[in-house]
């Protein structure tokens, strides 16, 4: 397989089975966890394996528009994080998020444990996605929110006041963030937070790796069947130095790469017992006809011959970053695959659903669009075609999977995949 960067666009030309090793760059849902946990802290907390990505960068400037303090010693990936104690030092700041969703979910409930004026905003598609169920809930623990533009949208204006402490009600949840940031910061209230959520939670994973990072850092959740969760006041993160997973969501892409092409792919840095729920995909792997093996230290997926795999029917809703690669497996696969209970792709860094139909649809698929979900009916061949990736860097991550098996394929501004995964091209290219 051979890498050709045109411009901000890439080619990939398979060479035949993919073979190799890959270690994926620290988790960016990890990494900003411990930050947002860190930077409350008491005492300095040194972060080892973190993401270097754009999302991270951001989450980063954020924390420093904030008057709170990370550094970057020497050391690649890795992080010291000097705690502020739970006393945010600024009384006044304006923060810009750019297209990362989870540093303003993140740091708008950070902001609420200041005394002074805040402002967060992002770029026109974060102006479009949801934060009112978010601001609702930390209204309820009496934060002071307002918003500038359309309601339910950012920017949002914080008057910091600190959190009182109480009941927090999530009726209508399109993602788990909002539970996430919400709870991180909840041990800084006056009085214990309890938080109930109506209906499924999406994503819940996420909300589990959130709660394995908030009980290492020292603050205990307890938590009931997933909806009702309970954080007592008084409880303080402790400063230490702890080891970022690999990003699993990232890991997806080279199993991926093995399965359409009958290769074999060893990640490093990951095993079944990952707080990641991404890694479950080779779970779904194993189902399509794909040999999995698994140490404490790795997952290696092996692609069934000449990349012949089943279509599977399968809800994502726990792990909804792996739905672009299970679409674009799909289009290798024998028979129809259908994802479903994933309504929350529409509010992503795009429109996830729509265009996933749109793109496989350029390659000759036939695809169902549903509300939440998508049928995926695979051509008999795959029909060499330009791909737009919509800023999106998992369109062109999970797009590139195509690539190692068709000859023809052009990804549109690859380069954005700086958001999660500055060297996947690198890391793509480096497998044989």
């Amino acid at each position: 397989m051979r890498v050709e960067w045109l411009g901000a666009d890439v080619r990939i030309h398979p060479t035949g089975p993919i073979r190799g090793e890959a270690r994926p760059p620290g988790s960016k849902s990890l990494t900003n966890r411990y930050l947002t946990c860190a930077a409350l802290a008491d005492g300095t907390t040194v972060l080892r394996g973190a993401s270097d990505s754009d999302d991270t960068q951001r989450m980063v400037a954020g924390l420093r528009q904030l008057g709170l303090r990370v550094e970057i010693p020497a050391e690649p990936q890795c992080l010291r994080v000097p705690g502020c104690r739970g006393h945010l030092p600024m009384d006044e700041a304006d923060v810009d998020v750019g297209n990362a969703g989870t540093a303003m979910r993140f740091l708008t409930a950070l902001a609420t444990l200041g005394y002074g004026h805040f402002r967060l905003d992002g770029s026109p598609r974060m102006r479009q996605r949801p934060i009112g169920p978010l601001v609702a809930a930390l209204e309820e623990l009496g934060a002071g929110i307002g918003y500038e533009r359309m309601p339910g949208y950012p920017p949002v204006t914080i008057v910091g006041r600190g959190l009182v402490g109480g009941q927090a009600h999530f009726s209508t949840l399109e993602s788990s963030q909002f539970v996430s940031a919400l709870l991180m910061v909840a041990p800084y209230a006056a009085g214990d937070v309890f938080v109930s959520v109506e209906g499924k939670l999406p994503s819940e994973p996420y909300v589990d790796m959130t709660i394995a990072v908030m009980r290492e850092l020292g603050a205990e959740v307890l938590a009931a069947e997933g909806r009702r969760f309970v954080v007592a006041a008084s409880q303080r993160y402790h400063a230490g130095t702890y080891a970022i997973e690999p990003d699993a969501s990232a890991a997806t892409y080279f199993w991926a790469a093995a399965a359409v092409t009958g290769g074999c792919v060893r990640v490093r840095g990951l095993g079944r017992d990952s707080r990641q729920g991404d890694v479950r995909l080779v779970d779904v792997l194993e189902q399509m006809g794909c040999g999995v093996r698994a140490g404490a230290d790795f997952l290696e997926v092996q692609g069934p011959p000449h990349g012949k795999l089943r279509g599977i029917d399968v809800d994502l809703n726990d792990m909804p970053d792996t739905v672009q690669t299970l679409a674009v497996l799909a289009l290798f696969a024998e028979g129809p695959t259908t994802i479903r209970n994933v309504a929350n792709l529409r509010i992503k860094e795009t429109d996830r659903l729509t265009a996933l139909a749109t793109e496989l649809a350029r390659l000759g698929a036939r695809v169902d669009l549903g509300e939440d979900g998508l049928t995926i009916h695979p051509p008999a061949a795959l029909t060499p075609a330009d791909i737009e990736t919509y800023e999106d860097h998992r369109m062109a991550m999970s797009f590139a999977v195509a690539g190692v098996a068709t000859e023809g394929i052009l990804l549109r501004n690859a380069a954005c995949v700086s958001k999660s995964f500055p060297t996947f091209f690198d890391a793509l290219g480096r497998l044989s």
